[in-house]
């Protein structure tokens, strides 16, 4: 009986790997564009509430607590929990990680470099999530703050990581797209054969 259902467990988790390489696969190969649209998007508006945050600090002349973006006039609760930007930023790295495989070259180099910046956001957002659950801060600062944050200011820092991140992506982007005219136009039956070995 015990057997059988380490058996059925090794079977069951195998499974799973196939089908999680399958997908990986899918979407760095077939569907890369795709999820490059869909991911390229996400991160975008996510830029974009930095900048509506920092017009209202530097152009409207907002106090900065009250600066929380376009979300933050909805739902200011929610941009004010640690939990939104650590989740952001997690989820930020899992799509950098998950779909750097369909990057080659100059390209895979830059996608790289938002990966390195996007490490480095994560860690300071995990100390001020750790500040924000535990309540306590460090350095005696009133607020929970980043190892950065003691030299700039929050709305520039997270502005500065989330741009240089976008930079970095659109920089891979430009490079996979002339790369692929320096290629030529692909094969459609070779890019189908191809996916077909990757699923076997």
């Amino acid at each position: 009986m015990v057997t059988n259902l380490r058996i059925a467990a090794l079977s069951s988790w195998a499974s799973c790997r196939a089908h999680l390489t399958d997908w990986r696969g899918w979407l760095n190969g077939p569907g890369h564009t795709r999820a490059l649209v869909v991911f390229l998007a996400l991160v975008t508006a996510h830029m974009l509430e930095h900048v509506a945050q920092a017009i209202q600090v530097f152009v409207l002349g907002w106090p900065r607590p009250q600066a929380l973006g376009l979300l933050g006039l909805v739902w200011p609760w929610l941009v004010q929990s640690e939990w939104l930007h650590f989740s952001d930023v997690l989820l930020t790295l899992v799509g950098l990680l998950v779909l750097r495989p369909g990057f080659h070259g100059e390209a895979r180099r830059w996608w790289t470099a938002a990966i390195v910046v996007s490490v480095w956001h994560l860690f300071e957002h995990t100390v001020l999530l750790g500040q924000a659950v535990s309540g306590t801060t460090l350095w005696g600062a009133a607020q929970p703050t980043s190892v950065v944050q003691l030299v700039v200011p929050r709305v520039e820092l997270h502005l500065v990581y989330n741009g240089i991140v976008l930079a970095a992506i659109l920089m891979a982007l430009a490079h996979r797209q002339w790369g692929s005219r320096r290629r030529g136009p692909r094969d459609p039956v070779a890019s189908r054969a191809a996916w077909a070995t990757v699923r076997r």
